[in-house]
Formats: C-alpha cells, structure tokens, sequence
C-alpha cells in the first residue's frame, strides 16, 4: 500500500545492538508525550514543507530504494507468528486459503508470508517504480501467486486494478506513516473497496515517543503536529492509540486490538540508548 507506499518501512537499524523489553514508566499500550528541546520548533510554513515533500514523495521513496534496493529492512518473519491465524484457513491446520491477500513490502513482508503460506495469492502495490521492480525480479518464481504493480492509494483507485470486495487481509506494515497526514483518510476508504466485507487489516508501525521522532523533532525537522522529514526527504507519522483507532473507525473500520509495543536498544558502539515504541492493531470492515 503502498498497498500504498506498500513496500516497506523505514526502522531505523543500529549495528551492534541489545535489547530489553522496558520496564514500568515505558510500557506496552502507555501513551507518552515526547519531549522535545525548545529549539526543535520550525520557522517553516508547515504547509509549504508538506506540499514540498508531498509533491515530490514518489521521487524521494524512488530514491530511497534505488540506493538501499532490499538491503534497508530485515525480512518481516514475526508476522507469521503474530498473525498466522488471519492467513490459514479454519478447517485446514497451517494451511491458507486460496483467497487473495493484500500484502505490502520491498519482500520483507511479502516473501515471509509467501514462504510461510504457499496456497495464499498476494496483491503488492507502491509507488516507487524501483520497489516494484525489485519484487517481481525477486519474486519471479513465485510469480503466479504474486501481482506486483505500481500505485499510489492516496489517488489511484485500487478497485479498478484488484476486484472490489475480493481481499481477505490488507497489511499495512510501517506503510501509513509515510502518508501525509492530510491524505490517510483517503489510503483507508481506498483500501476499503477491495476488502471483502469480513475482511481485516493487519497494521504495525511508529508510535508517538518514539526516539526516532525526538530525534527529529530536535533537528527541527517537523512538517506538522506528529509528521516530519529526514534528511533524504521521506516522511514519517508517528501514531497514539487514540489518534489511529479514530482514524480507522471514522472510515469505517472497527478497531479489535490495539496496543504500544516498547523496546530499549543499545548502541554500544555510540553509547547511546533508544526508547523505541511501536504501534500494532488488526481493524475489520
């Protein structure tokens, strides 16, 4: 989604790294306000930046994956044990329905899944025509049980490239942050006409407090409240519970679960410490 940016999003990777579930004061499902230094705050027109970065969004993720192709994100493989149930079929143990699935990913969430369930069909979209590419020349042996296309969901009409009401499960995994704010009402309505009415929506992504958005926030990289830029132009939305569970029930949706996953990494090498935090949730139609 890229299904709109479908193909995959942008953890940030530390070399030598431990990790540690966080303790009280950061734990799973806590909001938490940022806190940002007083010289974080932009002197941009924040609307100017986001049309600038808008306008260009499809240059700047073609760029991104043109210089990293799959060597940026590790292979997804949690999602199978996350969410395998949404994948097999009931009557079947660990085997998946022959009904299309919408996946997105660079093939670090398509390809587990592929691998892991070899009866399901996937739908995969971006916008980047380098990530496309890099999937179906990476998917070419499984290419009947894939269709990779080019696509922007914040304006191009799914239904009329997959069947309306035909998808089982949508991923949306680090996809909906790199979408301006402004625009993730029309992703979601879009994603809506290809979901069959008992349909779900499987999504992962960055939490509000997240180091990452400190950090930018310091470097007064802000676009608007929670969205900002880095360096090499692509954008990032940080998500509270309130703030998605709101977004996907005024489209529609209804929320089953949703909660904030913690975790402290250490950068041993850079003696720096990161209070990373991660959203998931599964809506249904």
């Amino acid at each position: 989604m890229q299904l709109a940016p479908l193909l995959g999003h942008r953890p940030l990777c530390c070399r030598m790294r431990s990790l540690r579930r966080l303790g009280s004061g950061g734990g799973i499902g806590e909001n938490v306000r940022p806190h940002f230094s007083r010289s974080a705050s932009s002197h941009l027109n924040p609307n100017a930046k986001n049309q600038k970065y808008e306008r260009n969004a499809t240059k700047y993720w073609d760029d991104f994956y043109k210089r990293h192709q799959g060597k940026f994100f590790k292979d997804r493989h949690y999602l199978e044990k996350d969410w395998r149930r949404y994948f097999a079929s009931s009557g079947e143990s660990g085997q998946a329905s022959m009904d299309p699935k919408v996946g997105c990913g660079v093939g670090n969430t398509l390809f587990p899944l592929l691998a892991a369930f070899p009866n399901v069909f996937i739908h995969a979209c971006d916008f980047s025509p380098h990530a496309v590419a890099f999937v179906k020349e990476n998917g070419a042996s499984v290419s009947d049980r894939l269709n990779a296309f080019i696509c922007d969901v914040t304006k191009d009409d799914l239904s009329k490239i997959i069947m309306p009401s035909s998808v089982d499960v949508v991923t949306m995994i680090f996809m909906l942050s790199a979408v301006s704010p402004m625009n993730m009402p029309a992703v979601l309505q879009n994603v809506r006409t290809i979901l069959k009415p008992s349909g779900y929506v499987l999504f992962r992504d960055y939490a509000l407090g997240d180091f990452a958005q400190i950090k930018l926030a310091n470097k007064g990289q802000t676009i608007s409240e929670n969205f900002y830029v880095r360096g090499d132009g692509t954008c990032s939305f940080y998500f509270s519970e309130d703030t998605l569970s709101n977004l996907f029930e005024r489209t529609g949706f209804n929320t089953l679960d949703i909660s904030v996953y913690c975790r402290q990494i250490v950068n041993r090498s850079r003696d720096i410490v990161m209070d990373r935090r991660w959203i998931r949730a599964t809506f249904c139609t």
